[in-house]
């Protein structure tokens, strides 16, 4: 029996997995590519397109507990500067175009952290960007609607809600600082 591209997708990442390495994200990234190459008539596939569900989780896996998360977005959808705590993120575009930013964070004496964008990188169907432990970023959807693959080292939901280890950004009169004053 052939296997669709998001069972060798699985199959793939679990061959490869393991702690966090060059190769390791070297591997996640090729898999990636390739699962977005995926045949739009793959019925999961063709759902996604066809519901545009916000999240939808694909996977999750039960012994690594890497997590796949397709996620639909409107034209203009802006998720503000983020980091994802421990984990290690891989998105992937299948379709439409995502703009994503940088953000370093300095931190002067008494005063709250800000942040100064690096760069910002346009993600177009085919394109991937990787993130690691700590990294800051933020999304825009600049042409949508867009479906969106992402990919998690761990559950975020535990990482942002159970354990607090999500920093998430508000601008405050032009500057971007910690939501928590």
């Amino acid at each position: 029996m052939t296997k669709n591209a998001l069972e060798t997708f699985v199959e793939s990442v679990r061959a490869d997995w393991g702690p966090l390495s060059t190769e390791v994200i070297a591997a996640c990234t090729r898999h990636m590519r390739l699962l977005l190459q995926a045949d739009i008539l793959e019925p999961w596939l063709a759902g996604l397109h066809r519901e545009q569900p916000l999240a939808r989780e694909l996977y999750r896996d039960p012994d690594h507990g890497f997590v796949l998360m397709a996620h639909s977005e409107p034209a203009e959808l802006y998720r503000p500067p983020h980091d994802h705590g421990r984990s290690w993120v891989i998105y992937g575009v299948q379709h439409g175009e995502s703009e994503m930013s940088t953000y370093g964070r300095v931190e002067a004496a008494g005063a709250q952290p800000q942040l100064v964008k690096r760069n910002t990188a346009r993600a177009e169907a085919g394109d991937v960007q990787v993130y690691l432990p700590g990294d800051i970023h933020d999304t825009r959807c600049s042409r949508g609607p867009a479906l969106l693959f992402r990919f998690t080292e761990r559950d975020l939901k535990i990482e942002d809600k159970v354990e607090g280890k999500i920093t998430r950004y508000v601008d405050r009169d032009g500057v971007w600082t910690t939501a928590k004053p």
